[in-house]
């Protein structure tokens, strides 16, 4: 078999195709969340906690050193506000998971919750079984 015609048959499988799609989406959707933490969410803490930016915080090393243009020496900061707003983001996306997998759970709980009905035959051995006991 030649790699060409195994990489098509292994490229078109269902389980690749709907993988690729999720990615796509999980993409955009992370996009969605970054502007709803950014634009939304953040402004209102950062004014609760008396008008600070998340993103800008951050934790200076070394200062840059500008004082000789030939030698610019860039600044080394730790930039915890960037990580703040990535785990609050990591908190929406996973709880939009969360209740996406809960609603899919209960759907496939209620068609499980409905048993088919026995076969005629099973329900006429079992009342013969009950007339027996008595």
């Amino acid at each position: 078999m030649s790699i060409i015609k195994e990489f098509k048959e292994f490229a078109m499988r269902g389980n690749v195709i709907d993988l690729a799609v999720g990615v796509v989406i999980g993409g955009a959707f992370g996009k969605i969340v970054t502007s709803l933490v950014d634009q939304i969410i953040m402004p209102p803490i950062g004014l609760l906690t008396g008008g600070i930016d998340f993103s800008q915080m951050k934790w200076v090393i070394k200062p840059a050193d500008n004082s000789d243009p030939a030698h610019k020496v860039a600044e080394v900061a730790i930039g915890y506000g960037t990580f703040i707003n990535t785990l609050i983001q990591f908190l929406i996306i996973a709880f939009a998971i969360f209740i996406v997998v809960k609603a899919i759970n209960k759907l496939t709980r209620r068609q499980e919750a409905a048993p088919p009905p026995p076969p005629a035959d099973v329900v006429l051995l079992t009342e013969i079984r009950d007339l027996l006991k008595k």
